[in-house]
């Protein structure tokens, strides 16, 4: 999760039309102070590269509205329904099942490959190789 994960999730969690909160609401949120930066207008803007804080907001269903730099205070405003939560990757995964002992890709393949009745394993696969004059 993000460092910003925390105020998405909140944000997901409200169902009002706009959402004020203050800068210092926002750190407790996130558990740590906001960036030097977030000082700057440009930091609140709904342009996804200006901040990292932006896509979570965005990805909530909201955007910034009404940012009060000299009194530390926004509003955050429902523009559409929250992004669908993406499923974890496999590497995420993983390490819960590898607790349950097996991995998620073990025998992801079984029964996808057959050998052909006759057919021995360990002969050469071209056996004249060694005997080419190049």
């Amino acid at each position: 999760m993000s460092k910003y994960g925390p105020l998405e999730d909140y944000l997901k969690g409200r169902t009002e039309k706009e959402v004020p909160m203050t800068f210092e609401a926002i750190e407790r949120i996130i558990g740590a102070p906001l960036p030097p930066s977030a000082g700057q207008r440009a930091w609140w803007s709904n342009n996804e590269q200006s901040s990292v804080i932006t896509r979570a907001w965005k990805r909530a269903g909201y955007e910034s509205a009404n940012v009060d730099m000299s009194g530390r205070k926004l509003v955050f405003r429902r523009v559409a329904e929250p992004a669908p939560a993406a499923p974890p990757a496999v590497a995420e995964a993983a390490p819960a099942y590898v607790a349950r002992g097996r991995h998620p890709l073990r025998g992801a393949l079984k029964g996808l490959l057959g050998i052909a009745p006759g057919t021995d394993l360990a002969a050469p696969a071209d056996p004249e190789w060694g005997d080419r004059a190049e």
